[in-house]
């Protein structure tokens, strides 16, 4: 039974900054969800890997008219020179099929998280009216030699597009996935190439299908959700049930949301590891059930298919843990808005560095620091 061990990937961690790789603490469940998929379909082959992107696409829900209209949106990112050698044979590339990642162009990705499905009933491509738990900006460069994943705290106080200044999450309440990405896309200035909805409800289940995650705990407490059941300091083994409880709990801190996004992490960093052990990739058996298991979980908009997540996998091949870099958004301490909600200030003078990061595709030059509630 594979287990996480949470080290390497580069993060942001208290009073450590941009620190060389130590901790491995990536991303939340929707990006978790979507790298497995990625790295399980690199590595099949034949047979195996086609019934794989099938049950992909047949499995996801689809969603409907998920970008809002082409004249309000950012112009999409130009593809880089080709710098291959004149007359040099092209090389055997799924990137080159219909529908794949474009070559040598940046590609962000926006994964929202909600409990719609779990919660409501309601299916997860009519989401309009529920409010995003979680929102993430996945930046794939040009060169395919990195990635960078972005949070954006739900509570951060923006300009939602037609409502004035709200916290963004409302995005989605308002005017469903269309407006959050407009959101998002005025917040950085750049484009979102594709949008992907997952549903908390397929992290339980991903988590008990790979027999649970092994975390190491920074700091203890009594859990909010699970009554009764304190989680220690310290390495443990959690089930589904445990690791979704551990991964929503705020109410515990001081710092509130900001160490819950950093425990959610932590969760992900080992359900990541578990899902990429080699007794799972190499198991078809274990593989198609993961894959059955959470895409039931998840609305992408039609481009984000199989083709286009195997051609991805294929630019990444080469791409390690300590090439991925997680950030939040840069923040600037919590506060009241003036009709008493509790919101998260945006810092608009760090928040440049990471436009223009974005916008130029020069992510490698940002220096993330850790954000607080101080």
């Amino acid at each position: 039974m594979p287990n996480g061990t949470n080290d390497s990937l580069r993060h942001e961690t208290p009073g450590a900054a941009h620190q060389a790789p130590r901790k491995r603490h990536p991303w939340r469940i929707a990006l978790g969800v979507l790298g497995t998929l990625v790295l399980v379909t690199v590595a099949a082959g034949g047979i195996y890997a086609f019934a794989l992107t099938r049950a992909f696409d047949d499995g996801t829900e689809k969603l409907s008219n998920p970008f809002p209209a082409e004249t309000s949106r950012p112009p999409a990112a130009q593809a880089a020179p080709d710098t291959a050698a004149p007359g040099a044979p092209a090389p055997l590339d799924p990137s080159a099929a219909l529908g794949a990642v474009p070559s040598g162009q940046a590609q962000n990705i926006l994964l929202l998280g909600s409990d719609t499905r779990g919660a409501t009933g309601k299916d997860l491509a009519d989401i309009r009216g529920e409010r995003s738990d979680t929102m993430m900006v996945v930046h794939v460069p040009a060169d395919r030699k990195n990635l960078y994943v972005m949070s954006i705290l739900r509570d951060s106080w923006v300009e939602v597009p037609g409502h004035g200044q709200a916290k963004i999450n409302a995005a989605l309440s308002w005017g469903g996935v269309p407006l959050a990405v407009q959101t998002v896309e005025n917040l950085l200035g750049t484009r979102i190439d594709h949008v992907a909805v997952v549903d908390f409800s397929g992290f339980k289940e991903a988590t008990d299908a790979l027999g649970g995650v092994d975390i190491d705990n920074p700091i203890g407490f009594d859990s909010y959700h699970l009554k009764g059941h304190h989680f220690a300091e310290g390495r443990q083994h959690l089930t589904g049930t445990e690791a979704i409880a551990f991964a929503r709990e705020r109410y515990a801190f001081q710092d509130g949301d900001f160490q819950r996004v950093r425990n959610q992490q932590l969760i992900i960093s080992s359900l990541l590891t578990a899902a990429m052990h080699k007794s799972v990739l190499a198991d078809p058996v274990k593989t198609s059930g993961l894959l059955e298991t959470v895409t039931p979980f998840m609305a992408v908009d039609d481009g984000l298919n199989s083709t286009y997540l195997t051609s991805l996998a294929w630019a990444l091949r080469d791409v390690r843990e300590p090439q991925v870099t997680f950030f939040t958004m840069p923040t600037d301490g919590t506060g009241t808005s003036s009709d008493g909600q509790s919101i998260v200030y945006v810092d608009w003078v760090g928040l440049a560095a990471v436009q223009q990061g974005f916008q130029s595709d020069t992510l490698a030059d940002y220096q993330p620091e850790v954000q607080t509630m101080g």
